[in-house]
């Protein structure tokens, strides 16, 4: 694409968005232009981020890394190379390892990894993929790991992406320096670039 398809909009004068980039310094260093482009209709950017909290706060044992990398695990089945740079970035600001988030797609073997993280990435895996490929197999390995409230953190993470999948995906929604410092830096190795989200 030759440009967004709606610009962000823009946080000098506007002091509700403000806000929404305060909260989003804290989380990864700058505030997502996909979040200014829901500002457009605000509802839909507050409704967002009251999603986001309520999807990323820690109720048991699925730690803030690990969603994140679950996140990315749903961003790259999607294509989405916006979300993945960004929950790179995050992983990394919430405490995953250098040696998980190197190798993540290894995730079934490396020693990195525990067997309960393996089941949830799994999970995010097959969740993510169109047709739907969560089966009995992939669902009753979860279970071995997690309860049933775990559970719905780690699908309302997977679900949270696929929203903002779609989102910037279609949006091509401009990628900001810092999710790209992150993507070249964790995940270019793998043929990770900008792609339709530089202009």
């Amino acid at each position: 694409m030759k440009r967004p398809l709606v610009f962000p909009k823009s946080d000098d004068n506007d002091k509700e968005l403000l806000k929404l980039v305060e909260f989003f310094n804290e989380t990864l260093g700058f505030c997502p232009n996909s979040v200014k482009t829901m500002h457009h209709r605000p509802q839909i950017a507050y409704a967002f981020i009251e999603l986001n909290k309520a999807v990323m706060e820690n109720k048991g044992r699925v730690t803030s890394a690990l969603k994140r990398l679950i996140g990315y695990i749903s961003s790259n089945v999607a294509g989405c190379k916006y979300c993945q740079a960004h929950t790179i970035r995050a992983a990394e600001r919430y405490g995953a390892s250098q040696l998980q988030m190197e190798n993540i797609w290894e995730y079934k073997t490396h020693e990195s990894f525990n067997e309960a993280e393996r089941a949830a990435l799994d999970f995010a895996l097959a969740a993510s993929t169109i047709p739907n490929a969560v089966n009995d197999t992939v669902s009753e390995n979860l279970r071995v790991h997690w309860n049933e409230g775990e559970i719905v953190e780690i699908l309302g993470v997977i679900s949270l992406f696929g929203f903002l999948n779609r989102w910037n995906d279609s949006m091509a929604t401009e990628m900001e320096p810092g999710a790209i410092q992150s993507g070249e830096q964790f995940l270019s190795s793998r043929g990770w670039s900008v792609g339709k989200h530089g202009f």
